[in-house]
């Protein structure tokens, strides 16, 4: 595989869904009955570091724009990602040389975490098998009124493998998931290698890109003011239980991870961690007392930050609702930049740019999908 060939491969995978909205806007929407569910199937053989690259500095971009999704009742939408790597010549034979990365799961900070330790290496790719292995192994939900996505992508014929791409793709078909391949390379070579093929059985969408496209970061004058922001967003996190402490230090590693593709990356999760759908429940105080209010008191001393030692009931709830109240306030101010930012970066984003990220057939293709569902996405 030539390195250069497969650099958007994961711009095409995040921006798929990316184009559905501007920056979200936070509210007080409650989480609906419905789900939108994402697997990424990335392939992860030799020369591929340049996929994986775009998967890391494109990953917020996604989230930020399934934050804008809507329900027909205007509730929001549960959202859980799910990761697989294939052809990695690292993983197991037996198992088609592919790994489930991540289950599907609502913590974005460890789809992150997952995707920065990614590494490639040499590898066959069963396009096939790494479908089906993903429809077995994912719970995928079995209500008509879910959406349910499968992005996979690569550059080697979609036939290879024991796995029959028909038998995997059909199979997705009557579990009402939506398969989308992405060729890189030109049109004609990914539709004669059937990856278009594989995207009509289940009425996804097939693409290819150009090898030498590269994302265009803009600049902003919000960048400074979202990420000064930001820290003071992660100071109203009061982490408890028995993992509470590793997962407030896997948010600032995240954090790092995003930064180290600049300030606009960084300002990209920033305003994500604004989004209703970044939720830490499972850590996080001000998050799980909006769900269960008796966490609070539930939570062992010994598993709090120390601030909160020797509190009494009633001070905890006290401490907790004024993070939240402050946290509230941030996120706001988030949003509010985000707009204006958005607004700039469309300000100095060319046509062609916008044309070229991704777009018009790929973004129409997969609204029609929501609207099956009888979602939206704000503007």
């Amino acid at each position: 595989m030539h390195p250069n060939r497969l650099k958007l491969i994961a711009v095409m995978i995040i921006f798929s869904v990316s184009s559905f909205a501007a920056a979200p806007r936070r509210d007080d929407a409650p989480v609906g009955k419905q789900s939108i569910m994402l697997a990424l199937l990335l392939d992860t053989s030799n020369s591929m570091d340049g996929l994986i690259d775009q998967a890391k500095s494109q990953l917020w971009k996604i989230v930020n724009e399934l934050a804008a999704a809507r329900c027909d009742d205007q509730s929001r939408p549960s959202i859980k990602i799910a990761l697989y790597e294939y052809g990695n010549s690292g993983l197991p034979a037996t198992l088609g040389y592919i790994r489930q990365v991540s289950p599907l799961t609502n913590d974005l900070d460890l789809i992150s975490e997952k995707l920065f330790a990614l590494r490639t290496n040499g590898g066959n790719e069963y396009c096939g098998q790494v479908i089906k292995t993903s429809l077995d192994e994912l719970e995928w939900s079995t209500s008509g009124a879910d959406l349910k996505l499968i992005f996979i992508a690569g550059n080697e014929p979609f036939t290879q493998g024991e796995v029959p791409y028909r038998v995997a793709c059909s199979l997705a078909k009557e579990k009402d998931v939506v398969v989308n391949t992405i060729y890189c390379g030109p049109y004609s070579e990914g539709a004669e290698s059937d990856w278009k093929s594989g995207a009509t059985i289940t009425g996804g969408t097939y693409m290819s890109i150009e090898q030498d496209r590269k994302t265009v970061y803009i600049p902003t004058p919000y960048d400074d003011k979202i990420e000064a922001l930001n820290s003071k967003l992660n100071d109203t996190y009061v982490y408890y239980g028995a993992s509470g402490s590793r997962k407030k230090e896997a948010q600032a590693a995240q954090d790092y991870n995003a930064e180290s593709y600049g300030k606009s990356n960084a300002a990209e999760r920033a305003v994500s961690k604004s989004s209703p759908v970044y939720n830490n429940s499972s850590w996080d105080l001000v998050d799980a007392s909006k769900d269960d209010a008796k966490v609070i008191e539930k939570a062992r001393e010994e598993e709090l930050p120390k601030e909160m030692k020797g509190m009494s009931i009633q001070q905890r709830k006290d401490f907790v609702a004024a993070k939240s109240a402050e946290r509230k306030s941030i996120q706001k101010e988030i949003q509010d930049l985000s707009v204006k930012r958005q607004q700039f970066i469309d300000a100095n984003t060319t046509k062609e740019e916008k044309e070229a990220m991704l777009d018009a057939a790929m973004m129409r293709s997969i609204k029609e999908k929501a609207k099956t569902k009888k979602m939206s996405f704000e503007k």
